[in-house]
């Protein structure tokens, strides 16, 4: 199975290019399958990363910045991949 860790954190006004180098900086004890990193209007900042794990598996993510940089708590979803109608994993 494949599980899917989003992390999702908005960035204090104007800092949204440090909040995303934070992002890209952090180093994860195992390499996911896959990781992607990606940037919104008012300065948000989603990581994805991808594993080969039960969907209630112990996986590493990444940490909540400073609370200086932020201004919320970070966001976090896990998803699972589905098969299709056709027995392929979409």
């Amino acid at each position: 199975m494949t599980v899917a860790l989003m992390w999702e954190a908005r960035a204090v006004p104007g800092r949204g290019g440090e909040l995303l180098a934070w992002a890209r900086r952090q180093e994860l004890p195992r390499r996911p399958l896959r990781r992607e990193t990606l940037r919104a209007p008012q300065d948000r900042v989603l990581v994805i990363t991808w594993w080969d794990a039960a969907y209630d598996a112990v996986l590493p993510e990444l940490p909540e910045p400073d609370e200086a940089l932020v201004t919320r708590a970070v966001h976090r979803w896990r998803f699972e991949s589905v098969e299709s109608d056709h027995g392929r994993v979409e």
